[in-house]
C-alpha cells in the first residue's frame, strides 16, 4: 500500500524559513510526477511545486517561484519542499503527491491534481505577522 507522510510544518513568523519533507513508501515511484499542493481555509486546493522523479524538470507556481524549492532524495524516497521568505498568505495545510501523470496532457500534467493518484495526509503551516 503506498503511503505518504508529510511532517515539517509549523508556526513561523513573516520572513522563516521552513522544510517540508514526506516520506514516500509501498511502491515504487519511479517516472512518477511528485508535488506539492496546499489548501488554504475556504480556498480551493492549489499547485504549489512539482518535479519528475528522476530531477530532469521543476515546476512551481507563480506566487512561489524564488522563494520555494523542491528536491527529492531518491535514495531515501522523501520528497522535500524549502520554503523561504513565507508571507501570511502562504499559510495552509500542505499536502504531498504522487502520481502517474496518465494520460499524459505535457508538462501541465505535473500542475493538476487530478493527475496525482496518492495524497499525503497534510501537514500545517501557520505564518504569523
Amino acid at each position: 500500500q503506498a503511503q505518504l507522510v508529510e511532517s515539517g510544518g509549523g508556526l513561523v513568523q513573516t520572513g522563516d524559513s521552513l522544510r517540508l519533507s514526506c516520506a514516500a513508501s509501498g511502491r515504487t515511484f519511479s517516472r512518477f510526477g511528485m508535488a506539492w499542493f496546499r489548501q488554504a481555509p475556504a480556498k480551493e486546493r492549489e499547485f504549489v511545486a512539482a518535479m519528475k522523479w528522476d530531477g530532469t524538470a521543476t515546476y512551481y507556481a507563480d506566487s512561489v517561484k524564488g522563494r520555494f524549492f523542491i528536491s527529492l532524495d531518491n535514495a531515501k524516497n522523501i520528497l522535500y519542499l524549502r520554503v523561504n521568505s513565507l508571507k501570511p498568505e502562504d499559510a495552509a495545510v500542505y499536502y504531498c503527491a504522487a502520481g502517474a501523470m496518465e494520460p499524459f496532457d505535457g508538462s501541465a500534467s505535473y500542475t493538476t491534481a487530478a493527475k496525482y493518484s496518492y495524497w499525503g495526509q497534510g501537514t500545517q503551516v501557520t505564518v504569523s505577522s
